[in-house]
């Protein structure tokens, strides 16, 4: 007994100081790089007295902000994201997913533990007369209880349960940063979407005006035809230009109905119960401090490169998992009870039982199979650092090709600023000419197609803008650390 407690107790301890085979998982080097583009970041160009036209400053390690829509000063805005993180059902399922990997890995770390197990059985049978009876009293009828308890242990000597609890654990985070990217994904996605329906339906608006003015303009052509101060080549010329303005518009309806459709689902709603509340561009206040974190720090905070690294993890654990498959494998078993012929005298003197057991199982010939399972698993982690590296090069893509979109769109903006400018200056002219009497209702409305023109073009300027400072904070990764109930843990974690 004290030889075979003395083995159990050797197995323990040494299941508990035993190393784990395979790999070790580090983290990957953060990228060297320091910098995004080729050029030093500039602040924006600036275009006075135009809405989204303030100057943006890039803060280079400066912090994300948690709620960082809540920087373009919008009320209707901030009350759409606070729906859609309430309400989208992608957001929920991927946190139902994570709730169920982090119960998986619960789960399985019970391996971890001995397992003990309760029985109880009762019989009545009839013994043959012609063979011995059973009981010791020679009862030929007889009834029989037996509770027992049952206990199995697996030594972890090798690691096996280890590596395979690690693989889970961190098969659980890439759970975790594929829920991280939804949310991501989704506050972005409303934002920009609120921006391009406000967008499209202020081009609709333009575009409305510019089929009145064409429109218009085709009736005085008509009414010169008819007088003989116009040509039919005239006629036709314009009969073309209201057909192809005319034409925009449907695309654009269409546009606007999508995005609002889009909107409704985005915040868990069919598309007919659309909120009637339409975002105004000019509502929006445009963020003029942006900062951008270091390459070595956006590795840490974009959700596809964590769950890229947590897939690498996975596999390396994976590699300890086949390794430990090919050693010899320890079960230790025990049981105990009673046996009666009489309920009341279970646990009596004398009817007890017990039992131990060891078993040591390895294998000796599979034929090749736990080997090339080493091989592939080996294979499927360099597959995995491949995976990750391609994602961390996208990821400082991402940012280096915002900002970049960010610089020109301050540009466009000014140049689009400067030709409605001008063709305002060119309509006030024609105005007063027309009031005058130096120029006639053809020239005035000439005038006023190219300010309903330059007019669409700032409009998706400004837009563009917007549009883009959004995709920035979606290219840092979104700022998911900054919200507690995202968390749970730290920071970077």
């Amino acid at each position: 007994m004290r030889i075979k407690s003395t083995l159990i107790a050797s197995l323990l301890v040494f299941s508990i100081a035993g190393c784990a085979v395979g790999p070790d998982f580090k983290p990957p080097a953060a990228p060297s790089v320091s910098g995004y583009t080729a050029e030093p970041l500039t602040n924006t160009a600036a275009t006075a007295n135009v809405v989204g036209g303030d100057a943006q400053r890039f803060v280079a390690g400066a912090a994300l902000s948690g709620d960082w829509w809540t920087l373009f000063r919008s009320k209707a805005l901030n009350e759409l994201i606070e729906r859609a993180l309430a309400n989208n059902h992608d957001l929920k399922a991927a946190q139902a997913a994570l709730s169920q990997a982090r119960e998986n890995v619960l789960a399985l770390r019970g391996a971890y533990y001995p397992s003990l197990g309760a029985d109880f059985s009762g019989s009545r049978q009839r013994q043959a007369a012609s063979l011995a009876p059973v009981p010791a009293n020679n009862a030929l009828v007889y009834e029989l209880f037996t509770p027992q308890l049952n206990i199995s242990y697996v030594p972890d000597v090798f690691g096996l349960n280890r590596r395979t609890v690690e693989s889970l654990q961190a098969q659980a985070q890439t759970v975790r940063f594929q829920m991280l990217a939804t949310y991501t994904t989704l506050t972005s996605n409303v934002v920009v979407t609120a921006i391009q329906a406000s967008a499209i339906d202020a081009q609709i608006d333009a575009t409305r005006q510019l089929i009145a003015l064409n429109s218009h303009a085709l009736e005085i052509l008509n009414y010169q035809l008819h007088k003989g101060y116009a040509s039919g080549v005239d006629v036709a010329a314009q009969e073309s230009q209201l057909a192809q303005v005319a034409a925009t518009l449907p695309p654009l309806i269409k546009q606007t109905e999508q995005l609002h459709h889009l909107l409704a689902v985005l915040t868990g709603r069919f598309p007919n119960e659309a909120p009637t509340d339409t975002l105004e561009l000019s509502s929006l206040k445009l963020p003029t401090e942006l900062p951008v974190t270091m390459p070595s720090q956006l590795v840490a905070q974009r959700p596809d490169v964590r769950q890229a690294q947590e897939n690498l993890h996975a596999a390396s654990a994976q590699i300890g998992i086949a390794v430990a498959n090919r050693l010899p494998n320890i079960t230790l078993t025990a049981d105990a009870g009673s046996t009666a012929l009489a309920i009341s005298q279970v646990f009596s003197s004398g009817t007890g039982f017990w039992g131990l057991a060891a078993d040591v199982s390895a294998p000796i010939f599979e034929g090749g199979k736990l080997l090339h399972q080493e091989r592939a698993a080996k294979a499927a982690y360099t597959q995995a650092a491949e995976q990750y590296r391609s994602t961390v090069l996208t990821a400082v893509q991402n940012v280096a090709d915002t900002l970049t979109a960010l610089q020109q769109d301050a540009e466009g903006l000014k140049a689009a600023a400067a030709a409605e400018h001008a063709a305002t200056t060119s309509l006030d002219l024609a105005q007063r000419q027309v009031r005058d009497g130096y120029a006639g209702d053809l020239a005035l409305l000439s005038a006023e197609q190219a300010y309903q023109q330059a007019r669409l073009n700032l409009i998706q300027a400004q837009a563009s803008r917007y549009a883009d400072t959004a995709a920035l904070f979606q290219a840092l990764g979104g700022s998911w650390w900054g919200r507690a109930e995202l968390t749970g843990t730290t920071h970077g974690n």
